[in-house]
């Protein structure tokens, strides 16, 4: 199954969707092809933005802000709308928004719980999109491993 294009959207793409790029590149790279802009891109990345990613190691080093304009129609397949504004939701694409607070001009502890909220949404997102790929076929002639608390790994019997 190919990855899906994700979009994330914000106002500036300086903060949220920057940090949803970055989750998404960490958690879910083996299921979609995660980008981000912004309606009105701002001129750099929030440094705050930046550390608080770095605390998560992540490193957003490379990334700018992007406009939508950038994104043609059928560029993307998953439109994650960050902005509070409606975005109409191209031909093929679905759009899904997230009321997500945008943590500009706020302070440092702000940035870090928006980041956390952006992450467990992340990582929702691709959960349920590893939940929807066909799974591969478990290897014949080996028994299954399950988790056993006491023992760390045991062979099912």
């Amino acid at each position: 199954m190919s990855k899906l294009r994700v979009l994330f959207v914000c106002i500036g793409n300086s903060c949220r969707s920057q940090m949803a790029e970055g989750f998404a590149r960490k958690y879910g790279g083996d299921v979609m092809e995660p980008c981000s802009a912004g309606l009105y891109p701002a001129a750099l990345i929030a440094p705050l933005t930046q550390k608080v990613m770095l605390e998560k190691n992540i490193s957003l080093d490379g990334h700018f802000p992007k406009s939508l304009t950038e994104f043609g129609p059928g560029g993307v397949d998953v439109l994650i709308n960050m902005s509070g504004h409606k975005l109409p939701a191209p031909a093929g694409t679905s759009v899904e928004d997230w009321p997500v607070q945008d943590p500009i001009g706020m302070s440092e502890d702000v940035f870090r719980a928006v980041a956390n909220e952006i992450e467990q949404r992340v990582m929702r997102l691709v959960l349920a999109m590893r939940s929807r790929q066909p799974r591969a076929p478990e290897p014949v002639g080996q028994p299954r491993r399950r988790f056993d608390a006491r023992r760390r790994v045991s062979d099912n019997k």
